[in-house]
């Protein structure tokens, strides 16, 4: 039951993302950890990282929050990182 709920987290950010960029079809988001814990990874394109990260930083925290309180509605906590695509 709870790993659907997380799911529900990482469903969340990849919309969100997806929303963002100019190319979708390059957004990963993966989730790691159990538990009370969770942490996902989003990354997009090269080019796309500066509209998920945005100016100083404002963009991703924002999304930051929005999963922060999605998290705390489950019960857990979430932490996000932005990783350089390979």
């Amino acid at each position: 039951m709870g790993e659907g709920k997380t799911n529900n987290m990482k469903d969340l950010i990849e919309y969100i993302a997806k929303s963002l960029v100019e190319h979708p079809e390059e957004v990963q988001v993966r989730q790691t950890g159990g538990g009370s814990r969770v942490r996902i990874e989003l990354s997009v394109s090269k080019h796309d990282m500066g509209r998920v990260i945005g100016k100083g930083g404002k963009v991703a925290n924002s999304i930051r929050t929005l999963l922060r309180v999605a998290a705390e509605r489950e019960g857990k906590q979430a932490t996000l990182d932005v990783v350089e695509p390979e």
